[in-house]
Order: structure tokens, then sequence, then C-alpha cells
């Protein structure tokens, strides 16, 4: 008897990670169904997605786009919808078995929290959802008995080290980072840095909002927050370690002192392979990892000083409250301006730092609370620039 194939909805398929996952699905199309693609404002690929892989839905979130996806996939029977309203609603469908939210930013958050509700287990890229609302996401996963399957690298190395590891409780985490393309240099060497150069990771693909977090360190300081929300963890039971091979993607120490430590090929599709077939693991054709072609593997302490964004994350993540949104916010304005070549590489900080100085905290927040918190932070942080 053939095993019932699993349905997976998409949201953010035509991002890198999105992208990616459907490569993962086309390999393994016996295993996996897509039910459910959304986009931003990427019509043409979302077509192009929709024709190969066939879902019962479309989103795109540019309601400009609508007619276009319409027309080009009416003659399919492909349900289509626009705005983010059907983005938030399209998760809720009885059809679906796994969310997978790779949508950029803040924008994650409302349809991750309809999916929880609508008892839908979730593969979350997205981990400014976690950041932005941790404690709201956590308590209502245990409410509704929903898992999340971590796809960032280092989450899913946690994850994986964890596996039949219930008994044993964690004394501490390694999250590993690359160091980014600015590793080494110091301040003044980053005063002229440019988003060209800024957009040369060196060790992943990726999308343009998280390389410029990565050569920042936000995206390690936001995964801190979310490492905190994904296991249950202290500030001092995370540690960050500089590892520029991006080999070891992360590592847990027990209680007894042993350390387990997930290693690989810097390839996001492990990762979304995993969280897409979880509990099993799914033979695949990626590339193997070699140790003879990585006889040095090293490590070093991050550059806080330099790289301030980690440190205001490890602050926002100590004080709790609504401070974690307010540093998401303030960050993804200072992104989207660098991007824009409104501000340099290393006035996103001051721009954060200010913000955070400057929002009303509130130390227990509700949905409405963290919505009116990102809306503050993002009108502050644009007249700051």
């Amino acid at each position: 008897m053939e095993e019932k194939k699993k349905r997976i909805a998409i949201l953010g398929s035509t991002g890198s990670i999105g992208t990616q996952a459907l490569a993962v699905i086309s390999e393994h199309h016996k295993l996996f169904e897509v039910e459910v693609l959304t986009a931003n404002s990427n019509s043409d690929l979302l077509i192009e997605q929709a024709k190969k892989f066939k879902p019962n839905t479309v989103v795109i979130a540019d309601e400009c786009k609508y007619q276009e996806v319409n027309q080009a996939l009416f003659d399919l029977g492909i349900k289509v919808f626009a705005g983010e309203q059907s983005l938030a609603e399209v998760v809720e469908g009885e059809n679906i078995d796994l969310v997978l939210t790779a949508l950029v930013g803040y924008a994650g958050l409302k349809p991750t929290v309809r999916a929880i509700k609508a008892k839908k287990n979730i593969a979350l890229a997205n981990k400014e959802t976690l950041v932005v609302a941790g404690g709201l996401i956590s308590t209502l996963c245990q409410e509704y008995g929903v898992s999340i399957y971590p796809v960032d690298s280092e989450h899913s190395a946690i994850f994986q080290c964890l596996v039949g590891e219930d008994y044993n409780p964690i004394e501490k985490i390694y999250l590993t980072a690359s160091g980014g393309p600015f590793r080494g240099k110091k301040k003044e060497e980053l005063l002229r840095i440019t988003k060209e150069q800024a957009l040369k990771h060196p060790n992943w693909d990726m999308g343009a909002k998280i390389t410029i977090d990565s050569a920042t360190l936000m995206n390690k300081g936001l995964e801190v927050i979310e490492a905190k929300w994904l296991f249950d963890l202290t500030a001092d039971q995370i540690d960050v370690v500089v590892h520029p091979q991006s080999i070891i993607h992360s590592a847990v120490q027990f209680e007894d002192g042993s350390v387990k430590a997930q290693l690989g090929l810097p390839d996001m599709k492990l990762p979304i392979q995993y969280a897409l077939g979880f509990p099993q693991r799914i033979k695949n054709s990626f590339e193997r990892f070699n140790f003879l072609d990585y006889p040095n593997l090293t490590f070093e302490n991050p550059d806080l000083n330099t790289f301030r964004n980690l440190q205001l994350a490890f602050n926002a993540m100590q004080k709790g409250g609504n401070l974690p949104c307010v540093l998401n916010a303030a960050n993804e304005v200072a992104v989207a301006a660098f991007l824009q070549d409104k501000i340099g590489f290393l006035n996103m900080s001051d721009l954060i730092a200010n913000c955070m100085e400057k929002i009303t905290f509130v130390s227990k927040p509700t949905l409405a609370d963290y919505i009116a918190t990102n809306e503050e932070t993002r009108i502050l942080a644009k007249k700051l620039l």
C-alpha cells in the first residue's frame, strides 16, 4: 500500500528557503505534495511554481498582481487569492499537514499564529516570529498541541542533537556563526562598507535581508532569542562561537559534560528536508561532507564591540517583554535603509539601540501589544533615519 503523501503549505515559496524547499519536494515527490504556495510580489516565479507543482491554492500578497496570477492559473483549476488577510487565512485549510513559514521578517507572525490555532504543525524558517512573540507562540503551541520543527541550520542542528535525549537536561548550547564577510575587521574598517560588499556571504547562499543580518551578526542575535523559546533556555545557557568554515552547525552540552554536535556542508536543503520529513531521515542526492576536505576547523569569540547587534539582541532577550519586538522592527527598517543606501553599515546598530531606548517597555505583552510595538518602532525608526 502506497504511503500517504504529506501535504505542505509553503508561505514564501519564491524566496531562498521556499525555492530550496520545492527542490526537496521535487526530489521526493512520492513523499510530499504541495497544497499551498504563497508569494509577496514575485508573480512570475509564483506562476511558474504553481504550473509545475499544481497546488490547490496560491496567494499573492500584492493585490495589484491578482489579475495576472489568476488569469495564468485559472484554466488549471488552481484557486487564487490576494492580500495579507488571505495569506493568514490560507493556512487553515483542512488538507494541510505541515506549514513551512519561509516569509521574511515580521510578516510571518500572523500566519503562524493562525496556523497554530488551526492545529497545523510548523516547519519554521521565519525566526522573527519567535523573536517578536516567542512567549505567545510557545503558549499557543502548548494550548493547541502543535509542534515546531526548526529550519534554521543552527536550530535544526540543536533539534537533531536532542532527538533521544528527552530525559537529559541541557546544560548549554553553542550556536555557531560564520562571522560573515567582515569577520576580523574593526570599526574603522567598516565605516565605508557598501551593500555590494555586505551581500557577499563567504559560505551561504541566502536572501538579501538575512545576508545583511549575517554581516552585522544580527542574524545570530535573532537566532539566540529564537533558541531561548524553541528549547526553553536562559541567556546564560546560550553561547555563540564563530566558526568560519560553517561545518559544525551547532552543538549541545549535557549535564555530564558530553557535547553532541551536528555537522554537514553548508546547504540549507538538508535542514529543510529534515523539518519536512521528521521524524524520518530521507535518503537524498545531496553532496556529502568529507572530513579530509576540512582538516582545520577553527573557533573564536564574536567581536561584540565591533558587531554591536549581537550584544543588543542578548540585552533584548534578557530584559524580555516587547523589547525583542522593538529590536526586530528597528532592524528591519535599518536593513531596508542600508540596502537603499540611506544609512551606513555601522549606523544600523545606532538606530536599533536608539529605538530600544525610546519605545515604551511592556513587560507582559499581548498579541495586540506586539502589533502596536512593531508599528510604533517602525514609525520611530524611519523618523530617526
